[in-house]
């Protein structure tokens, strides 16, 4: 198991070293981001992501309905204005 290191910075200095931050953390420090004070944030790094797989969909189609116009009611959803009534 490894061990996370946390960092404690003040925001204003974060703001001023952030490129040189995000390399602490990528490198697997953890960043503590603290304002007044009082531990506000933390800047973590993200775990390795596995390649994507390519082809998954591979030999599937759409079906026709896919092409087909939304309803007004599923349109106004997607445009935010559908009151759930």
């Amino acid at each position: 198991m490894q061990h996370l290191i946390l960092v404690l910075v003040h925001v204003d200095e974060a703001k001023t070293h952030l490129s040189r931050l995000l390399e602490r953390a990528q490198n697997g420090e953890g960043i503590i981001l603290a304002k007044a004070g009082k531990p506000y944030a933390r800047l973590m790094p993200l775990p390795p992501r596995e390649p994507r797989r390519l082809g998954q969909l591979a030999g599937r189609t759409l079906g026709p309905e896919f092409f087909e116009p939304l309803p007004e009611e599923e349109l106004a959803a997607w445009e935010g204005a559908y009151s759930g009534e």
